[in-house]
């Protein structure tokens, strides 16, 4: 008979795979920067925002914060590389840009700082276990949730356009099917109220973006829907 903490294992591991499918969603995006070799109008902002998320849960997910959370870390692990390659490629090609460049390295550079301040404070000022899990978990639901809303950026820019030509589809759906799945993960055997509330909201968030898609999917232009390449992924997340 299969236990909670069974099932709970085998929501983890499907958790690991939707979560690599959302990282993996916005090489679309970049197979296309790298055709026209410029970054056109595709924000940075949400893989940036995208590596210190991953950065964060890695911590979360490591026996001296949180017990039994080992698949939180993992794929946050594979998802920091992956982010890096994306953050990469934008810096190649945002030359007409130039602000950007430094920028992006600018809040590289913060995130980096901010991490190890929070590594520090955890291994060496906190004692409390209770207390660590409540420190490091909540900054990881504030980047999270961040995270999740980073897409409806482009809501504004649908409505103003009545197109949806930059809003990411795919990435809100896998979005929504990830936040669904951690959310369950969360739930079962013990409750994991950090994981909870980040991917709870992030599956309310996910299904609005998802509303707007098809509220002005129709009054996109026909010769830009029709185009597999036009219709791109602009940011990405995992738990």
């Amino acid at each position: 008979m299969v236990d909670a903490k069974q099932v709970r294992f085998i929501i983890g591991v499907i958790g690991n795979v939707i979560s690599f499918g959302l990282f993996a969603a916005p090489a679309k995006t970049f197979w296309r920067i790298f055709k026209k070799k410029s970054v056109e109008e595709f924000s940075y902002v949400p893989y940036v925002a995208t590596v210190m998320n991953c950065m964060l849960w890695v911590f979360y997910g490591l026996p001296v914060v949180h017990k039994d959370s080992y698949l939180v870390s993992t794929i946050n692990g594979v998802g920091l590389v992956i982010e890096l390659f994306y953050v990469g490629v934008y810096l190649m090609y945002c030359g007409h840009k130039q602000n950007y460049r430094k920028k992006i390295l600018l809040y590289l550079l913060g995130e980096v700082v901010s991490v190890a301040i929070i590594v520090l404070i955890t291994l060496f000022v906190i004692k409390n276990d209770f207390i660590k899990q409540t420190f490091v978990g909540v900054i990881c639901d504030i980047f999270n949730i961040a995270m999740y809303a980073s897409p409806s950026l482009a809501i504004i820019t649908v409505v103003k356009t009545k197109s949806v030509e930059y809003m990411p589809f795919l990435l809100s759906l896998v979005c929504f099917v990830n936040a669904a799945i951690w959310t369950s993960y969360s739930l079962i055997f013990k409750i994991d109220y950090y994981v909870l509330a980040s991917n709870g909201i992030g599956t309310f968030l996910s299904l609005s973006q998802l509303i707007v898609y098809f509220m002005y999917y129709k009054s996109t232009p026909k010769e830009k829907t029709e185009k597999p390449s036009e219709v791109e992924i602009s940011a990405t997340n995992r738990v």
